[in-house]
């Protein structure tokens, strides 16, 4: 599902005002849950969360978090449901064996950099395998609003570019549950890029009482040097396409051509294979999202390039405070 172009202004119009009756009850549900007590392990839970449906930058922000971690001398677990994929137990993903259609596009990512849990419908026991396979920390991706595993500090992340939007509970706009409640459950923001709708959501964190860190999404140098000079066929199906082509031309990239799909679409065969003549029309080379390489048949996905990010953040120390309060709470709830 594409979100709808009215979740993005900055005030609620007449199609969010129409669905506000189904938001009602949606945010409703949604604030019950988050005051919900869940389960616990005896290691430290981190979550990186956001407050709105879809994308805003989790797993580039859990992959940062895992490396400043192992750089601790820690053994961290990544834990997420596993979107897209068929897992319904907890199950470790296996690079070798699985693939996206098996533990979702987000698991393979997160697997590159650490031993990585798919919860399917049971994050709580998802926790469990990870403690019992030696983590000394979970960090999940996604998860903040479910209520099954006790979280010991929580990061939500927003994308400056597009904030939460015209501030409505979904289907009225893009929140999960309204904003000051989700803010209330959170250790700390993290604002990715610039832009002013970012900046309403820091005031209000500020407000809340929320230190709120800063960070940037940068392409690798070698990857932008292999695309220069060519012209190239973007396509993207995640959160916000649109962001990604935006990424490849403020690299100084030739796009010629932009397809934006659904976040998690399972590419078929004859999609790719029409993008593929496209690209052989213009003497154009095909490039995506890592998470959407993931997606792509092997013999498919060899011949088209990706453009990889990695979080920068402002401050060497600002994943530290984040860590250093979750290792706290969980010795005083384990002591």
């Amino acid at each position: 599902m594409r979100a709808p172009a009215f979740w993005w202004r900055d005030r609620p119009g007449l199609a969010a005002a129409l669905l506000s009756p189904v938001a009602a009850v949606i945010g409703g549900v949604a604030l019950r849950r988050l005051g919900q007590a869940g389960g616990t392990v005896d290691v430290p839970v981190i979550c990186i969360g956001n407050p709105t449906v879809g994308g805003a930058g989790k797993t580039p922000t859990a992959i940062a978090l895992i490396e400043r971690l192992k750089a601790r001398g820690a053994r961290p677990f990544a834990l997420l449901r596993g979107h897209g994929g068929k897992a319904k137990a907890p199950l470790r993903v296996d690079p070798a064996a699985h693939g996206a259609a098996d533990v979702g596009d987000e698991a393979l990512l997160l697997a590159r950099h650490a031993p990585t849990i798919v919860a399917g419908g049971d994050r709580l026991g998802g926790a469990r395998l990870a403690v019992a396979q030696g983590a000394s920390h979970v960090v999940m991706d996604d998860g903040f609003q479910n209520p099954s595993l006790n979280k010991d500090s929580a990061l939500l992340v927003i994308d400056a570019g597009v904030g939460v939007g015209n501030g409505q509970v979904t289907p009225s706009g893009p929140l999960r549950a309204p904003l000051a409640p989700q803010l209330a459950k959170a250790d700390a923001v993290l604002v990715i890029g610039d832009g002013a709708p970012g900046e309403r959501v820091a005031v209000a964190a500020r407000a809340a009482g929320l230190p709120v860190l800063r960070g940037h999404l940068a392409p690798e140098p070698a990857a932008i040097a292999a695309l220069e000079g060519m012209p190239l066929i973007a396509f993207a199906g995640i959160g916000r396409p649109e962001k990604f082509f935006a990424t490849l031309e403020a690299c100084g990239l030739t796009v010629v051509a932009r397809h934006a799909f659904a976040d998690h679409h399972p590419y078929r065969p004859e999609e790719i294979a029409r993008l593929a003549a496209d690209a052989a029309r213009r003497g154009a080379r095909l490039v995506t999202t890592q998470k959407d390489h993931v997606r792509l048949a092997p013999e498919v996905g060899d011949g088209i390039a990706t453009l990889p990010v990695r979080l920068v953040l402002d401050g060497t120390d600002a994943l530290d405070v984040l860590i250093d309060r979750a290792e706290a709470r969980a010795a005083a709830r384990t002591s």
